[in-house]
């Protein structure tokens, strides 16, 4: 598990409260810090794990994992997304064998990276500056989830930099096999209301909600379905995060078991107080895949437990994206009356 001990302060910044010294609570993408690093000179010497060029450009398969450097190459291309920059770049050449959807991943580079692809005509078909924002794949890491790459046809990958930053990086290319979860029967369902660009989070914020306050809500049941996802708030990166109460059982163990249709993060919190809350614990759930997360303590004493997202910018571009998690729990079963996820969100529409 991830043990993060940082101290927490509650800013309102717009109209969504961020988490200035734990970004890893806060409902909002921290602000970027201006670069004006200077990059140093193209060195013909370096070994070429990529190509400097398009012209050059080195035939990678899919999937594929590898590393090499920006250092000692040259600034020929650059795309805002929404930074431009004097970075050097490498660049590499996907020819896809059939229509398929590919992750590109740079988690794990030393420096402050952006990644974007040109088709075969030199149009730009996927962009991205700050996907990661912190342990363990990086501060300001980039990622490209999710595009669409027609077989046989060519394209350039480019890995670039933020304000002429260059480094070590990390490539890994991977077919996108989509997750859907189903809600288990008997389950009691969030009923937050859908999310909406400019969201106020009025349910279940606890110290990100706006105004900041103790906005949580009671988990009794052994299984739990949750609705999480992203927005934009003012033209910025917005997500939605989940506060809960879960009392610890009879026995002093707590068991969490929990997937999510997109990695997620469940956190324990505490001191169970907004001006002092840490990050006590993390696992990350999903997609597909099951984290369990442990908790001990006084029967009957409660736990503030958080779910969201571990990035700040959703997977199909800028705009409203939902996506679903299950929670399931050692706590004894309690009467419920059964809906679905569907039934509860149209109450609110």
């Amino acid at each position: 598990m991830r043990h993060f001990a940082v101290i927490l302060a509650c800013l309102i910044v717009l109209a969504l409260p961020t988490f200035a010294a734990n970004p890893q609570l806060a409902p909002r993408a921290p602000e970027k810090p201006l670069s004006n690093v200077v990059p140093p000179p193209a060195d013909p010497n370096v070994v070429r794990q990529g190509g400097d060029t398009i012209i050059d450009a080195v035939a990678i398969p899919i999937p594929y994992s590898g590393t090499g450097t920006t250092t000692g190459y040259t600034d020929d291309y650059d795309e805002e997304c929404p930074f431009d920059s004097l970075s050097p770049e490498v660049v590499y050449q996907l020819t896809p064998a059939s229509d398929m959807t590919i992750n590109i991943d740079l988690c794990g580079s030393s420096y402050d990276t952006k990644l974007y692809v040109y088709d075969e005509s030199l149009d730009v078909v996927a962009c991205n500056d700050d996907f990661y924002s912190g342990e363990p794949c990086g501060n300001w890491v980039s990622k490209i989830e999710y595009l669409p790459v027609t077989g046989g046809a060519t394209y350039y990958l480019v890995i670039d930099g933020y304000g002429g930053a260059s480094g070590d990086y990390l490539l890994e290319i991977t077919e996108y096999v989509p997750c859907e979860l189903d809600c288990p029967a008997g389950a009691v369902l969030e009923g937050e209301p859908p999310l909406e660009n400019d969201y106020v989070d009025a349910w279940n914020g606890g110290c990100a909600s706006d105004p900041p306050g103790i906005d949580m809500q009671a988990i009794t049941s052994p299984l739990f379905c949750g609705v999480t996802g992203w927005f934009l708030i003012d033209g910025g990166n917005g997500r939605d995060t989940d506060w809960f109460l879960i009392d610890i059982p009879a026995s002093g163990v707590l068991e969490i078991v929990g997937d999510a249709e997109f990695e997620s993060y469940m956190f324990e919190l505490g001191p169970q107080d907004c001006d002092d809350v840490v990050v006590v614990q993390s696992v990350i759930m999903g997609p597909c895949a099951e984290a369990t997360i442990t908790i001990t303590g006084d029967p009957g004493s409660t736990v503030w437990f958080w779910v969201g997202s571990t990035t700040f910018w959703p997977p199909f571009g800028p705009d409203v994206q939902e996506y679903d998690y299950v929670l399931r729990l050692n706590l004894e079963p309690v009467a419920t009356e059964n809906h679905s996820w569907s039934e509860v969100k149209s109450l609110f529409d």
